[in-house]
């Protein structure tokens, strides 16, 4: 068993690679081989947002708190609270973040498949994250 006390682990900001906006990422389970389940907590600013990615084993989202938005490839934007559950399908292309004037904060898990958890593609445009 590990006891990883609260507040042990340092904040990260997220990659401006993967990520539009203002965001932070806090980890919850990193597990060790041979276990594939991660966790993170992420909390978005207002209009931050993720770029289009796809998970190998696909991602569950929890919304802990605020308001945002997702989308899946093709499909369209859709508004998330605090309390919903969202699923992609693995290799589903999508993306999630925060809606324009209010922040989000979700626990985002996923499976690693051969080491990988995501494959990170394209930002999202302001013009698709306004569901134009």
């Amino acid at each position: 068993m590990d006891i990883i006390p609260g507040g042990s682990r340092p904040s990260m900001r997220a990659p401006a690679e993967y990520f539009t906006g203002t965001v932070r990422q806090d980890p919850v389970i990193e597990a060790a081989d041979p276990a594939r389940v991660r966790a993170v907590s992420v909390t978005f600013e207002p209009g931050a947002r993720t770029a289009w990615h796809t998970h190998p084993l696909g991602q569950t989202l929890v919304v802990t708190a605020g308001r945002g938005l997702v989308q899946s490839w093709g499909g369209p934007v859709q508004e998330i609270r605090m309390g919903d559950v969202v699923w992609f399908p693995p290799g589903e292309k999508h993306w999630h973040g925060a809606a324009p004037d209010t922040a989000m904060v979700h626990l985002a898990i996923q499976e690693a498949l051969d080491g990988k958890a995501v494959d990170w593609l394209e930002h999202v445009s302001d013009e698709q994250y306004r569901g134009g």
